[in-house]
C-alpha cells in the first residue's frame, strides 16, 4: 500500500487534487457532489479521481447510488502513518506549515 499511496498522490499529475480529496474524506465522509462543492472544483474531476483511488484500492464507496459516500479502505486505514506522510509531503497543511 505504501508504494500504491506514493504513485497515486505523489507521482502522477493528479496528485495534489487526490490529496484533497482524501484531506476532504477524511474530515468527513461525503459523496461525489458535496467533495465538489467543497473543493470548488467540477463534479466530472472530482468522480475521474475517485475512482482512480478506488482503482487503487485507497477509498470506497457506500454503495452504488448517486449519493454514495467515499470512505477510506481498511487498507489504507492500516496504513494510515503512511498515508499522513504522503499527503504531508504533497500538500501540507496550514499547521505544517505554521511550523516551519
Amino acid at each position: 500500500m505504501e508504494d500504491v499511496l506514493w504513485y497515486v498522490l505523489a507521482s502522477s499529475r493528479g496528485g495534489p487534487t487526490r490529496a484533497r480529496l482524501l484531506r476532504a474524506i477524511d474530515e468527513r465522509p461525503r459523496n461525489a457532489n458535496q467533495l465538489a462543492e467543497e473543493l470548488g472544483m467540477d463534479y466530472t474531476t472530482i468522480r475521474h479521481h475517485l475512482d482512480v483511488l478506488m482503482e487503487n484500492n485507497v477509498v470506497r464507496k457506500t454503495d452504488e447510488d448517486y449519493a454514495a459516500v467515499y470512505l477510506f479502505t481498511d487498507q489504507v486505514k492500516t496504513h494510515r502513518d503512511t498515508l499522513d506522510e504522503v499527503l504531508d509531503a504533497v500538500e501540507p497543511t496550514e499547521a505544517d506549515e505554521d511550523r516551519s
